[in-house]
């Protein structure tokens, strides 16, 4: 597979990034979550894992799953955060939640009627490193006793570096993590400052350089571009600190504003944030700064570098996209536990309570916390194979589609066809007899063109709850 060409001077001008500055969705799932429903029932998923558990073969009961644990408890907030998160330095929750967590994955398994194989172990939060050593020893023993743990599993976890020391990675490596995503964000003291979330460099650059000695599998890096008080020349600075940190991945997400829906984003002072001009520059700068020095662009948001595992299932054609972003399991169900966890089985995704109180209540109820989900239609899945086909390999072939969902892909998708053309014409995309190709250009804004093929966006042009495309 060819990798993307990308320069420091990718020709945009103003009138494309006005066509372009619009909210759209960044399809970790299609469809979206904001289209699931509260018909979707705890006894529909209780029956999707039941079928699960009666098949064989891929997705069935032999085949292995994911798990994601989300941890809510934060001890401050960050501005800029959007995650389902309860800041509170009162730990007594913690004990209370660690016994619904355990409830919860009882049920799942007793739905499934086994003990699932598990090849992905994710920790999220708000801040997993919230809970002290004994809790997080609880809770992987909880999880242990419960699933099969495969033994080349991927194992890993989201750190708040602030929360975090040398000795608390030897507690996190002792019990099976292999793989570290650190929150870093940025690394310029004025927007670290702007956004409420104080780490220093130094600190940063300690606990990367003790995981590298420990011996974890991999490093992570997370970082946010359209913070206030950010600019292209220093976020340039924090690309190229990164950069000399060489962690095995990297994410560059877009800072979503939001402040109706999320609170603590009220407290950041608009006038502070980058236009939409310099937020382009500052993913142009991070996409230039990082394959410059070695690293693959996975697409959208993610690098890896070549040797990792999901550098390798790029360059393979085996990239998914699910809710933690990239993945290297194209046909792995997760199973979601916790406040707001969203599970996928098969043809279905389903979504727990989004408050401690209700997920308490329902689980007291000897019920699946879930409030809300989505059976996929058949056309939901044929759209859904289009968008990851785009968002992950940036192309699209008619024949594979047609062969796997027995359809006449120009009959089918005329309209979506049509309005392709003025992407071409913008040089986003090129287009052949058989599909089309996402170009250089186009992957800055690949989730514009993963939008033409989303028929619900079609149906309700009211888009303020995404966030903006650049």
């Amino acid at each position: 597979m060819e990798h993307t060409t990308l320069s420091r001077d990718t020709p945009w001008t103003e009138a494309l990034l006005a066509r372009m500055d619009m909210p759209g969705p960044r399809y970790t799932s299609y469809p979206t979550a904001d289209r699931f429903v509260e018909a979707f029932t705890a006894g529909h998923l209780a029956q999707a894992l039941s079928q699960r558990g009666e098949l064989g073969g891929v997705g069935g009961a032999g085949a292995p799953m994911s798990v994601y644990v989300h941890v809510p408890f934060c001890a401050s907030v960050c501005y800029y955060c959007a995650c389902n998160k309860i800041v509170t330095r009162d730990h007594s929750h913690v004990a209370r939640y660690l016994k619904a967590l355990e409830h919860e994955l009882d049920l799942v398994c007793q739905a499934l009627g086994e003990a699932p194989p598990v090849s992905q172990l994710h920790l999220g939060g708000g801040t997993p490193t919230y809970l002290g050593d004994d809790e997080l020893r609880a809770l992987v023993a909880m999880i242990a006793a419960r699933v099969r743990l495969l033994p080349q599993g991927e194992h890993s976890i989201e750190i708040d570096p602030r929360t975090v020391t040398r000795e608390r990675l030897v507690v996190l490596k002792s019990l099976g993590f292999n793989r570290l995503s650190f929150g870093v964000q940025d690394f310029d003291p004025a927007v670290q400052q702007a956004v409420h979330r104080t780490q220093p460099h130094a600190q940063v650059e300690a606990l990367v350089h003790g995981a590298r000695d420990l011996g974890f599998d991999s490093v992570n890096v997370d970082l946010i571009y359209g913070l206030p008080r950010q600019t292209p020349e220093s976020f340039a600075r924090t690309v190229a600190q990164v950069a000399r940190l060489r962690p095995d991945r990297i994410a560059v997400y877009g800072y979503a504003h939001l402040p109706a829906r999320f609170k603590p984003q009220r407290r950041i002072v608009p006038a502070e944030l980058p236009s939409a001009a310099d937020r382009l520059g500052m993913l142009g700068q991070a996409l230039a700064g990082f394959v410059g020095h070695g690293y693959q662009y996975i697409g959208m948001d993610h690098f890896a570098l070549p040797e990792d595992s999901l550098a390798q299932a790029k360059r393979q054609g085996r990239l998914h996209r699910n809710f933690q972003g990239y993945s290297t399991q194209p046909d792995c169900d997760l199973i979601g536990l916790g406040v707001s966890a969203i599970s996928r089985i098969g043809a279905i995704y389903s979504q727990n309570a989004k408050t401690l109180d209700e997920y308490h209540d329902l689980l007291r109820g000897n019920t699946l916390p879930v409030v809300r989900g989505l059976a996929l239609t058949r056309d939901d899945l044929v759209r859904r194979a289009v968008i990851l086909s785009i968002m992950c390999h940036g192309r699209l072939s008619h024949e594979s589609v047609a062969l796997a969902h027995l359809i006449d892909v120009r009959q089918y998708f005329t309209q979506e066809l049509a309005s392709l053309q003025a992407l071409a014409r913008d040089g986003l995309v090129t287009l052949h007899d058989d599909g089309l190709e996402v170009t250089p250009l186009g992957w800055y804004f690949v989730r514009s063109v993963a939008m033409v093929f989303d028929r619900y966006l079609r149906a309700d042009r009211s888009r303020e709850r995404f966030s903006q495309v650049i």
